[in-house]
């Protein structure tokens, strides 16, 4: 959890911002909301609302009506089932998806990416015509054309490209894909600050300094950072790292309940702009 004295000096930095989501569209409001809520999302993608707060999040990151949006690795879909009905037919949703082609990857690359077109297909009066881009750097990174999103957003993936020594890459691929004047959303398991990136990162935690290197280092600029996502009962120090947590509680029933409690991780919400010039 941030402490008193930067929190302090973010907000005398005008960077640390509260979450109005009344400030949102209130026909997108409703329909996020709607989606978030609705019956073809299972009880546990439902359960994770209360840990994730995709709203406030996405009202953070300034989703709009009529937006491009490509969301990085979207994996099982949890965000898709809200972003995708809710900007269809006013606006792009684009899966970021893994690049199959790409032979040597973790199967549940495949596995997923496979759901993912399946849900699409099975579902069309819920989702309308999404889009998916294949992207899995190193070897695949052609992502989408040059300045032609409104926004990227990432959600808990950036500790894979940390650990990996991909992060700078990955992050310059976003800032080639977003317009100038767009925005780039990060919601990332947050590692202690000065410390050995790599090592955090091998437990999915992953420092804000070293996020904000990396973006700033691609071109963006932070505009904002919001704590909506942070969680100060986790102490990060799991013996299977964030892992520990829910959703994927490592330890099965070992200490279940005392992870429970916990929650899901603390995680930084970060925005950031790509300049007009």
């Amino acid at each position: 959890m941030m402490n008193k004295f930067l929190s302090t000096a973010l907000l005398s930095a005008g960077l640390l911002a509260s979450v109005n989501t009344q400030a949102m569209d209130a026909t997108l409001l409703a329909q996020l909301e709607a989606a978030s809520h609705g019956e073809h999302r299972s009880d546990k993608n439902k359960a994770r609302n209360q840990y994730r707060h995709p709203l406030g999040t996405l009202a953070f990151f300034g989703l709009e009506p009529g937006m491009s949006v490509i969301e990085i690795a979207p994996g099982g879909g949890w965000y898709t089932e809200v972003i995708a009905p809710a900007m269809r037919g006013n606006g792009r949703y684009i899966a970021g998806s893994y690049d199959i082609s790409v032979e040597g990857q973790p199967k549940y690359r495949y596995r997923q990416h496979q759901a993912l077109l399946d849900n699409i297909k099975n579902k069309p009066d819920l989702y309308g015509k999404i889009e998916v881009a294949s992207y899995s750097p190193p070897e695949s990174r052609e992502l989408w054309e040059a300045n032609s999103v409104d926004m990227v957003l990432t959600f808990r993936s950036s500790h894979g490209w940390t650990r990996d020594g991909m992060i700078d890459d990955v992050y310059s691929d976003f800032f080639k894909v977003v317009k100038p004047g767009g925005v780039l959303g990060v919601v990332q398991h947050r590692a202690p600050e000065n410390d050995d990136d790599i090592a955090w990162a091998k437990k999915g935690y992953v420092s804000e300094a070293r996020i904000i290197a990396a973006a700033s280092k691609a071109g963006f600029v932070l505009d904002a950072k919001s704590e909506i996502n942070a969680n100060p009962a986790d102490t990060k120090d799991h013996s299977e790292g964030v892992w520990t947590l829910p959703p994927v509680l490592a330890l099965k029933e070992k200490d279940r309940e005392k992870y429970i409690t916990i929650g899901e991780s603390d995680r930084m919400t970060l925005r950031f702009k790509k300049p007009i010039k």
